[in-house]
Protein backbone atom coordinates (compact mmCIF):
# COMPACT_ATOMS: atom_id res chain seq x y z
CA UNK A 1 0.00 0.00 0.00
CA UNK A 2 2.61 2.23 1.16
CA UNK A 3 4.77 1.64 -1.92
CA UNK A 4 2.11 2.30 -4.68
CA UNK A 5 1.23 5.81 -2.70
CA UNK A 6 5.37 6.10 -2.81
CA UNK A 7 5.24 5.60 -6.75
CA UNK A 8 1.96 7.55 -7.48
CA UNK A 9 3.53 10.68 -5.21
CA UNK A 10 6.33 10.74 -7.43
CA UNK A 11 5.00 10.30 -10.67
CA UNK A 12 3.09 13.63 -9.95
CA UNK A 13 6.26 15.37 -8.71
CA UNK A 14 7.51 14.21 -12.03
CA UNK A 15 4.88 15.05 -14.39
CA UNK A 16 4.94 18.53 -12.43
CA UNK A 17 8.73 19.29 -12.46
CA UNK A 18 8.37 18.92 -16.44
CA UNK A 19 5.17 21.18 -17.07
CA UNK A 20 7.09 23.99 -14.65
CA UNK A 21 10.25 23.55 -16.89
CA UNK A 22 8.11 23.66 -20.60
CA UNK A 23 6.20 26.85 -18.93
CA UNK A 24 9.46 28.64 -17.98
CA UNK A 25 11.07 27.85 -21.26
CA UNK A 26 7.84 28.66 -22.67
CA UNK A 27 8.29 32.27 -21.30
CA UNK A 28 11.63 32.65 -22.10
CA UNK A 29 12.57 32.70 -18.48
CA UNK A 30 15.68 29.74 -19.04
CA UNK A 31 17.21 28.92 -22.20
CA UNK A 32 18.73 25.59 -23.39
CA UNK A 33 21.63 25.68 -25.84
CA UNK A 34 20.53 24.21 -29.09
CA UNK A 35 23.36 21.67 -31.01
CA UNK A 36 24.74 23.07 -34.07
CA UNK A 37 26.67 21.10 -36.66
CA UNK A 38 28.74 23.21 -39.00
CA UNK A 39 29.83 20.15 -41.44
CA UNK A 40 32.11 17.20 -41.48
CA UNK A 41 35.08 20.20 -40.80
CA UNK A 42 33.97 19.70 -37.39
CA UNK A 43 34.59 16.46 -36.81
CA UNK A 44 37.92 15.65 -35.61
CA UNK A 45 40.07 13.26 -37.71
CA UNK A 46 40.51 9.74 -36.75
CA UNK A 47 43.99 9.13 -35.72
CA UNK A 48 44.70 12.87 -34.39
CA UNK A 49 47.15 13.99 -32.12
CA UNK A 50 46.33 14.28 -28.73
CA UNK A 51 46.24 17.84 -27.32
CA UNK A 52 46.64 16.80 -23.24
CA UNK A 53 45.12 18.57 -20.53
CA UNK A 54 46.59 22.48 -20.75
CA UNK A 55 47.01 23.21 -25.32
CA UNK A 56 48.20 26.04 -26.11
CA UNK A 57 47.36 28.17 -29.22
CA UNK A 58 49.27 29.72 -31.74
CA UNK A 59 49.12 31.60 -34.97
CA UNK A 60 51.52 31.67 -38.56
CA UNK A 61 51.16 33.98 -41.40
CA UNK A 62 51.54 32.12 -44.75
CA UNK A 63 51.80 33.46 -48.45
CA UNK A 64 49.81 30.01 -49.35
CA UNK A 65 48.23 27.84 -48.01
CA UNK A 66 47.44 25.77 -50.93
CA UNK A 67 44.77 23.31 -49.71
CA UNK A 68 44.98 22.92 -46.50
CA UNK A 69 41.72 22.80 -44.20
CA UNK A 70 40.90 22.93 -40.73
CA UNK A 71 41.22 19.94 -38.74
CA UNK A 72 44.63 19.01 -40.60
CA UNK A 73 47.78 17.83 -38.48
CA UNK A 74 50.27 19.90 -37.05
CA UNK A 75 53.78 17.93 -36.71
CA UNK A 76 57.08 18.26 -35.52
CA UNK A 77 59.79 16.18 -36.89
CA UNK A 78 57.08 14.16 -38.49
CA UNK A 79 55.64 13.41 -35.07
CA UNK A 80 51.82 14.81 -34.88
CA UNK A 81 51.32 17.05 -31.88
CA UNK A 82 48.28 19.13 -32.45
CA UNK A 83 45.61 20.25 -35.48
CA UNK A 84 44.62 22.95 -37.65
CA UNK A 85 41.47 25.01 -35.89
CA UNK A 86 40.82 27.90 -38.23
CA UNK A 87 42.60 29.47 -41.61
CA UNK A 88 41.58 33.40 -42.40
CA UNK A 89 42.88 36.10 -43.71
CA UNK A 90 45.52 37.95 -41.81
CA UNK A 91 43.69 41.31 -42.25
CA UNK A 92 41.37 42.81 -43.94
CA UNK A 93 43.18 44.47 -47.19
CA UNK A 94 46.47 41.79 -46.81
CA UNK A 95 47.06 38.76 -49.18
CA UNK A 96 48.31 36.94 -46.51
CA UNK A 97 46.68 33.60 -45.04
CA UNK A 98 46.75 33.19 -40.94
CA UNK A 99 46.65 29.77 -39.69
CA UNK A 100 45.27 28.87 -36.06
CA UNK A 101 46.66 26.22 -34.74
CA UNK A 102 46.16 24.34 -30.72
CA UNK A 103 49.69 22.55 -29.84
CA UNK A 104 50.19 20.17 -26.80
CA UNK A 105 50.96 21.51 -23.95
CA UNK A 106 53.80 19.62 -23.73
CA UNK A 107 55.40 20.18 -26.47
CA UNK A 108 58.44 23.10 -25.93
CA UNK A 109 59.49 24.90 -29.24
CA UNK A 110 61.54 27.60 -29.82
CA UNK A 111 60.69 31.38 -29.82
CA UNK A 112 62.35 31.53 -33.46
CA UNK A 113 60.45 28.29 -35.04
CA UNK A 114 59.29 28.16 -38.48
CA UNK A 115 56.27 26.38 -39.82
CA UNK A 116 55.86 25.75 -43.29
CA UNK A 117 52.74 23.14 -45.26
CA UNK A 118 54.04 19.52 -46.14
CA UNK A 119 52.41 16.71 -48.08
CA UNK A 120 52.03 13.23 -46.59
CA UNK A 121 52.81 11.19 -49.91
CA UNK A 122 52.31 12.13 -53.23
CA UNK A 123 48.40 12.23 -53.12
CA UNK A 124 48.12 12.76 -49.31
CA UNK A 125 46.93 15.01 -46.91
CA UNK A 126 48.46 18.62 -46.18
CA UNK A 127 49.67 19.56 -43.04
CA UNK A 128 51.76 22.07 -41.23
CA UNK A 129 55.05 21.13 -40.03
CA UNK A 130 56.95 23.31 -37.27
CA UNK A 131 61.06 23.74 -38.18
CA UNK A 132 63.29 24.18 -35.23
CA UNK A 133 66.12 26.42 -36.66
CA UNK A 134 70.05 25.30 -35.89
CA UNK A 135 70.26 28.11 -33.38
CA UNK A 136 66.97 27.99 -31.02
CA UNK A 137 66.57 30.44 -28.20
CA UNK A 138 63.57 31.24 -25.84
CA UNK A 139 60.20 29.38 -25.64
CA UNK A 140 57.49 29.32 -27.84
CA UNK A 141 54.67 31.25 -25.75
CA UNK A 142 50.77 30.55 -25.93
CA UNK A 143 49.54 33.17 -28.41
CA UNK A 144 52.73 34.00 -30.53
CA UNK A 145 52.91 34.45 -34.17
CA UNK A 146 55.08 33.30 -36.53
CA UNK A 147 55.95 35.81 -39.59
CA UNK A 148 55.59 35.08 -42.72
CA UNK A 149 59.54 35.57 -43.42
CA UNK A 150 59.20 31.76 -41.12
CA UNK A 151 56.50 30.33 -43.03
CA UNK A 152 56.62 28.32 -46.87
CA UNK A 153 55.48 25.16 -48.50
CA UNK A 154 56.60 22.32 -50.47
CA UNK A 155 56.58 22.25 -54.52
CA UNK A 156 53.12 20.90 -55.30
CA UNK A 157 52.87 17.87 -57.77
CA UNK A 158 50.86 19.84 -60.41
CA UNK A 159 53.94 22.44 -60.55
CA UNK A 160 56.13 19.70 -60.96
CA UNK A 161 54.14 18.09 -63.72
CA UNK A 162 53.38 21.60 -65.57
CA UNK A 163 57.17 22.37 -65.65
CA UNK A 164 57.71 18.52 -67.05
CA UNK A 165 55.10 19.44 -69.70
CA UNK A 166 56.95 22.45 -70.81
CA UNK A 167 59.90 20.64 -70.61
CA UNK A 168 58.37 18.02 -73.40
CA UNK A 169 56.67 20.26 -75.37
CA UNK A 170 58.25 24.01 -75.86
CA UNK A 171 61.99 22.91 -74.21
CA UNK A 172 64.70 21.47 -75.65
CA UNK A 173 64.50 17.46 -75.23
CA UNK A 174 64.49 16.93 -78.78
CA UNK A 175 68.29 18.88 -79.40
CA UNK A 176 69.51 16.27 -76.97
CA UNK A 177 70.69 14.45 -79.59
CA UNK A 178 72.23 17.26 -81.36
CA UNK A 179 74.20 17.95 -78.01
CA UNK A 180 75.53 14.62 -77.17
CA UNK A 181 76.37 14.17 -81.03
CA UNK A 182 78.10 17.38 -80.72
CA UNK A 183 79.77 16.39 -77.22
CA UNK A 184 81.22 13.16 -78.51
CA UNK A 185 82.55 14.75 -81.29
CA UNK A 186 84.12 17.59 -79.28
CA UNK A 187 85.29 14.74 -76.92
CA UNK A 188 86.50 12.21 -78.93
CA UNK A 189 89.68 11.66 -79.24
CA UNK A 190 90.77 14.19 -76.66
CA UNK A 191 89.95 11.98 -73.52
CA UNK A 192 93.35 12.78 -71.86
CA UNK A 193 93.03 16.14 -72.13
CA UNK A 194 89.63 16.20 -71.15
CA UNK A 195 90.37 14.52 -68.05
CA UNK A 196 93.82 16.63 -67.47
CA UNK A 197 91.40 19.89 -67.78
CA UNK A 198 88.57 18.58 -65.31
CA UNK A 199 91.43 17.44 -62.90
CA UNK A 200 92.77 21.30 -63.21
CA UNK A 201 89.75 22.58 -62.75
CA UNK A 202 89.22 20.50 -59.57
CA UNK A 203 92.66 21.69 -58.36
CA UNK A 204 91.43 25.34 -58.95
CA UNK A 205 87.90 24.56 -57.24
CA UNK A 206 89.72 23.05 -54.09
CA UNK A 207 91.70 26.05 -54.17
CA UNK A 208 89.15 28.15 -54.07
CA UNK A 209 87.42 26.51 -51.26
CA UNK A 210 90.56 26.45 -49.38
CA UNK A 211 90.56 30.05 -49.76
CA UNK A 212 87.06 31.08 -48.89
CA UNK A 213 88.10 33.01 -45.80
CA UNK A 214 90.11 35.21 -47.93
CA UNK A 215 87.98 35.58 -51.12
CA UNK A 216 85.09 36.64 -48.02
CA UNK A 217 87.67 39.37 -46.42
CA UNK A 218 88.19 40.61 -50.27
CA UNK A 219 84.33 41.09 -50.53
CA UNK A 220 84.28 42.89 -47.54
CA UNK A 221 86.82 45.03 -48.42
CA UNK A 222 85.38 45.91 -51.75
CA UNK A 223 81.90 46.28 -49.75
CA UNK A 224 83.46 48.60 -47.47
CA UNK A 225 84.67 51.12 -50.43
CA UNK A 226 81.78 50.74 -52.07
CA UNK A 227 80.51 52.11 -48.94
CA UNK A 228 82.97 54.30 -48.77
CA UNK A 229 82.87 55.67 -52.33
CA UNK A 230 78.58 55.54 -52.16
CA UNK A 231 79.15 58.44 -49.06
CA UNK A 232 81.77 60.55 -50.75
CA UNK A 233 79.91 60.66 -54.21
CA UNK A 234 80.59 64.42 -53.93
CA UNK A 235 83.91 64.34 -53.56
CA UNK A 236 84.81 61.50 -56.25
CA UNK A 237 81.81 64.40 -58.73
CA UNK A 238 84.68 66.46 -57.78
CA UNK A 239 87.16 64.54 -58.89
CA UNK A 240 85.80 63.62 -62.25
CA UNK A 241 84.81 66.98 -62.68
CA UNK A 242 88.24 68.08 -62.17
CA UNK A 243 89.88 65.56 -64.64
CA UNK A 244 87.95 66.72 -67.32
CA UNK A 245 90.40 69.80 -68.62
CA UNK A 246 93.37 67.54 -67.77
CA UNK A 247 91.76 65.30 -70.20
CA UNK A 248 91.25 67.50 -72.75
CA UNK A 249 94.25 69.15 -72.64
CA UNK A 250 96.01 65.38 -72.91
CA UNK A 251 93.98 65.25 -75.78
CA UNK A 252 95.05 67.95 -77.27
CA UNK A 253 98.67 67.34 -76.85
CA UNK A 254 98.53 63.75 -78.26
CA UNK A 255 100.32 63.99 -81.13
CA UNK A 256 103.30 65.22 -78.88
CA UNK A 257 103.11 62.58 -76.62
CA UNK A 258 103.14 60.07 -79.61
CA UNK A 259 106.52 62.19 -80.32
CA UNK A 260 107.86 61.93 -77.51
CA UNK A 261 107.19 58.67 -76.75
CA UNK A 262 108.77 57.48 -80.04
CA UNK A 263 111.90 59.90 -79.26
CA UNK A 264 111.96 57.98 -76.00
CA UNK A 265 111.81 54.70 -77.66
CA UNK A 266 115.02 55.55 -80.08
CA UNK A 267 116.96 57.14 -77.00
CA UNK A 268 116.38 53.46 -75.54
CA UNK A 269 117.29 51.73 -78.54
CA UNK A 270 120.91 54.29 -78.71
CA UNK A 271 121.07 53.49 -75.16
CA UNK A 272 120.87 49.82 -75.20
CA UNK A 273 123.28 49.67 -78.53
CA UNK A 274 125.49 52.07 -76.63
CA UNK A 275 125.79 49.97 -73.68
CA UNK A 276 126.26 46.68 -75.42
CA UNK A 277 128.78 48.50 -77.46
CA UNK A 278 131.11 49.84 -74.32
CA UNK A 279 130.09 46.24 -72.55
CA UNK A 280 133.92 44.70 -72.87
CA UNK A 281 135.40 48.32 -71.94
CA UNK A 282 133.22 48.81 -68.64
CA UNK A 283 134.15 45.52 -67.37
CA UNK A 284 137.98 46.18 -68.14
CA UNK A 285 137.82 49.73 -66.36
CA UNK A 286 135.73 47.73 -63.49
CA UNK A 287 138.46 45.07 -63.06
CA UNK A 288 141.66 47.58 -63.47
CA UNK A 289 139.39 49.45 -60.29
CA UNK A 290 139.75 46.22 -58.38
CA UNK A 291 143.50 46.80 -57.18
CA UNK A 292 142.49 50.12 -56.33
CA UNK A 293 139.57 49.34 -54.30
CA UNK A 294 141.37 46.60 -52.42
CA UNK A 295 144.07 48.91 -51.31
CA UNK A 296 141.45 51.45 -49.87
CA UNK A 297 139.62 48.24 -48.39
CA UNK A 298 143.16 47.13 -46.99
CA UNK A 299 144.39 50.74 -45.63
CA UNK A 300 141.50 50.00 -42.97
CA UNK A 301 141.42 52.39 -40.27
CA UNK A 302 144.24 54.37 -42.06
CA UNK A 303 142.66 56.35 -44.38
CA UNK A 304 139.94 57.72 -42.37
CA UNK A 305 143.09 58.64 -39.65
CA UNK A 306 144.90 60.65 -42.82
CA UNK A 307 141.73 62.21 -43.79
CA UNK A 308 141.14 63.56 -40.38
CA UNK A 309 144.75 64.98 -40.97
CA UNK A 310 144.12 66.32 -44.06
CA UNK A 311 140.93 68.59 -43.42
CA UNK A 312 142.64 70.19 -40.43
CA UNK A 313 145.71 70.77 -42.18
CA UNK A 314 147.97 73.01 -40.47
CA UNK A 315 146.46 72.57 -37.48
CA UNK A 316 145.83 69.23 -36.60
CA UNK A 317 145.20 67.87 -32.98
CA UNK A 318 148.35 67.37 -32.56
CA UNK A 319 149.11 71.08 -32.48
CA UNK A 320 146.88 71.81 -29.12
CA UNK A 321 149.33 69.57 -27.67
CA UNK A 322 152.12 72.85 -27.76
CA UNK A 323 149.63 75.16 -26.30
CA UNK A 324 149.94 75.51 -22.95
CA UNK A 325 147.26 77.90 -21.56
CA UNK A 326 146.94 81.49 -23.86
CA UNK A 327 150.18 80.70 -25.51
CA UNK A 328 151.65 79.09 -28.22
CA UNK A 329 155.34 77.98 -27.78
CA UNK A 330 156.66 79.20 -31.25
CA UNK A 331 160.07 78.96 -33.06
CA UNK A 332 160.39 81.30 -36.03
CA UNK A 333 163.93 81.83 -38.47
CA UNK A 334 163.61 84.34 -40.50
CA UNK A 335 166.42 85.97 -42.85
CA UNK A 336 165.92 89.29 -43.71
CA UNK A 337 167.11 90.21 -47.75
CA UNK A 338 170.09 92.49 -48.35
CA UNK A 339 169.62 96.40 -47.30
CA UNK A 340 166.53 95.76 -45.24
CA UNK A 341 166.40 97.92 -42.40
CA UNK A 342 165.85 96.20 -38.99
CA UNK A 343 164.18 98.38 -36.42
CA UNK A 344 165.63 98.32 -33.70
CA UNK A 345 169.06 97.74 -35.61
CA UNK A 346 170.92 94.26 -34.35
CA UNK A 347 174.36 94.74 -32.97
CA UNK A 348 176.64 92.38 -32.53
CA UNK A 349 177.85 91.28 -29.37
CA UNK A 350 181.68 90.67 -29.38
CA UNK A 351 181.77 88.40 -26.71
CA UNK A 352 178.94 85.71 -27.84
CA UNK A 353 179.18 86.98 -31.33
CA UNK A 354 175.66 87.07 -31.91
CA UNK A 355 173.82 90.09 -33.03
CA UNK A 356 171.45 91.86 -30.49
CA UNK A 357 169.07 94.69 -30.72
CA UNK A 358 169.73 98.03 -29.08
CA UNK A 359 167.93 98.81 -26.20
CA UNK A 360 164.83 101.20 -25.57
CA UNK A 361 166.54 103.73 -23.59
CA UNK A 362 169.31 104.42 -26.52
CA UNK A 363 166.72 104.44 -29.40
CA UNK A 364 165.23 107.25 -27.09
CA UNK A 365 168.44 109.01 -27.23
CA UNK A 366 169.05 108.82 -30.69
CA UNK A 367 166.01 110.05 -31.75
CA UNK A 368 166.87 113.33 -29.75
CA UNK A 369 170.13 113.58 -31.17
CA UNK A 370 170.99 114.25 -34.34
CA UNK A 371 172.49 111.16 -36.66
CA UNK A 372 175.43 111.44 -38.96
CA UNK A 373 173.76 113.50 -41.37
CA UNK A 374 172.99 115.71 -38.83
CA UNK A 375 168.89 114.87 -39.27
CA UNK A 376 166.89 113.85 -36.60
CA UNK A 377 165.09 110.44 -37.09
CA UNK A 378 162.48 110.37 -38.79
CA UNK A 379 158.84 110.95 -36.74
CA UNK A 380 156.68 109.13 -39.61
CA UNK A 381 159.17 105.91 -39.09
CA UNK A 382 157.55 102.83 -37.66
CA UNK A 383 157.62 102.65 -34.05
CA UNK A 384 160.21 101.12 -32.62
CA UNK A 385 159.70 97.34 -31.57
CA UNK A 386 160.25 96.67 -28.21
CA UNK A 387 163.93 95.15 -27.13
CA UNK A 388 164.06 91.28 -27.24
CA UNK A 389 166.93 88.80 -26.37
CA UNK A 390 167.45 85.97 -28.86
CA UNK A 391 168.84 82.82 -27.88
CA UNK A 392 170.42 81.49 -30.91
CA UNK A 393 170.66 83.58 -34.26
CA UNK A 394 174.11 84.28 -36.58
CA UNK A 395 174.81 87.18 -38.58
CA UNK A 396 174.56 86.56 -42.35
CA UNK A 397 176.89 87.72 -44.99
CA UNK A 398 175.37 89.62 -46.90
CA UNK A 399 174.00 92.09 -43.62
CA UNK A 400 170.90 90.06 -43.22
CA UNK A 401 169.85 88.64 -39.25
CA UNK A 402 168.13 85.56 -38.10
CA UNK A 403 165.99 86.60 -35.46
Amino acid sequence: MNRRTTARAGAGIGCGGVIIVAFLLTLGVISVPSPSFGGLEDVPLPGGADLGAHPYTITADMKDVLSLVPQSAVKVNDVAVGRVTDIELAGKNSWTARVTMRINGDVKLPADAGARIEQSSLLGEKYVQLVEPENATGALQSGARIPVSRTGRNTEVEEVFGALSLLLNGGGVNQLKTITQELNQAIGGRETQVRSTLRQVNALVTDLDDHRSDITAALDGVNRLSATLSHRKEDVDTVLTGLSPGLKTLEEQRGSLMTMLRSLDRLGDVATDTINRSKADMVADLKALAPTLKALADSGQDLPNSLQVLLTYPFTDEVMNGIKGDYLNTYLDMAAVKGTTLIPPLEENTGAGTPTATPQSERKSLKKAPGASGKSADPSSPLPLPSTTTTSSSATPSGGASR
